[in-house]
């Protein structure tokens, strides 16, 4: 299958968007396809403040409007107490909630930017997505990370050579409580 076929399959998606090089690129993917994407970012204490202007900057550039989903991700204690499948965890909550969205929205698919470079066994979010029956367009296409950015920067996405990145949790021992201070702390270290 090709990413052509897929959204030609699929007219009217709503798109986990990052603002990263991966959901970027399928965000610019289908609308060059003719698809309807709704890019719906979440902003949380998890990502750094910088990512959302990221996303916003590649929306501009392609012409797409985004919708930012506000979410108190420390609000589950599940998640604050960090336990090893805190990735899924949060995963689980983040595409329930786009879910609903999108549903709202009549959208009835929803899709990742997960490539296939992307290994399922060190991804606990993975499962999630499974789980939730998100697809995942450029891993069902086999477009490798290395394709996506040669393909973003063939189209002339600003996002071609950005570096990839992991939410600000992950940075944090499994087991220590996370806090918004915490999570705030680690941000402005990694941004000195």
């Amino acid at each position: 299958m090709t990413l052509e076929h897929f959204f030609n399959e699929n007219q009217n998606v709503a798109l986990g968007f990052s603002g990263g090089v991966d959901s970027s690129y399928l965000l610019y993917a289908g609308r060059y396809y003719g698809a309807k994407v709704k890019a719906c970012f979440v902003n949380s204490v998890f990502q750094p403040k910088s990512e959302l202007a990221d996303a916003h900057r590649l929306a501009e550039q392609i012409g797409a409007e985004i919708s930012v989903v506000e979410i108190d991700i420390l609000s589950d204690a599940r998640i604050v107490s960090n336990p090893p499948e805190r990735c899924y965890i949060c995963k689980t909550l983040i595409f329930k909630i786009l879910r609903e969205i999108a549903l709202a929205d009549g959208i009835s698919l929803l899709i990742d930017g997960t490539n296939a470079t992307d290994n399922a066994d060190n991804r606990p979010g993975m499962r999630a997505l499974a789980e939730l029956s998100v697809r995942s367009p450029l891993r069902e296409c086999g477009i490798t990370k290395d394709e996506v950015r040669r393909l973003s920067k063939e189209a002339g996405l600003l996002t071609w050579d950005k570096p990839s990145y992991s939410c600000l949790a992950t940075r944090v021992p499994f087991g220590q409580v996370l806090t918004g201070k915490l999570l705030q702390q680690i941000e402005e270290r990694g941004t000195a």
